[in-house]
């Protein structure tokens, strides 16, 4: 199959393992810790409402390309039918739609882009987003 060609949801199964990776390789290499406090900087870029603001802050400016904003939509808009309780379904659906965008630059091989949006990602971060 195409990297295309994969539904929103499996793009989205994907991305989640991608970026959960690229952030908790990341932090270990910039030396943030171990253990309780590692776990804690972890969830501050991993969870729902985390990816979900970082998909907010990124759109707003236009940093996405038009390729992945669409990505974006068929992530957010593939419904699984199950919400977690720690959040509400915009948030989730948000989510949802920036793991895809990784799920499918895993894909395609871009490596590069992933890390590009992930030192953006970090650099607001370290500024208060």
């Amino acid at each position: 199959m195409r990297p295309q060609d994969y539904s929103g949801r499996t793009l989205a199964y994907l991305g989640d393992a991608v970026w959960s990776f690229i952030v908790r390789k990341s932090l270990l290499l910039d030396g943030e810790g171990k253990g309780v406090r590692l776990q804690k900087k972890t969830i501050a870029y991993v969870s729902a409402k985390a990816q979900a603001s970082f998909y907010d802050s990124l759109s707003a400016d236009g940093f996405f390309t038009q390729e992945e904003e669409e990505i974006f939509k068929r992530g957010r808009n593939d419904h699984s039918g199950c919400v977690p309780k720690s959040t509400d379904v915009l948030t989730y659906r948000k989510s949802t739609g920036f793991e895809a965008i990784f799920g499918y630059l895993s894909l395609v091989e871009n490596e590069d882009r992933m890390m590009k949006i992930w030192e953006e990602i970090k650099r607001r971060k370290e500024n208060g987003l």
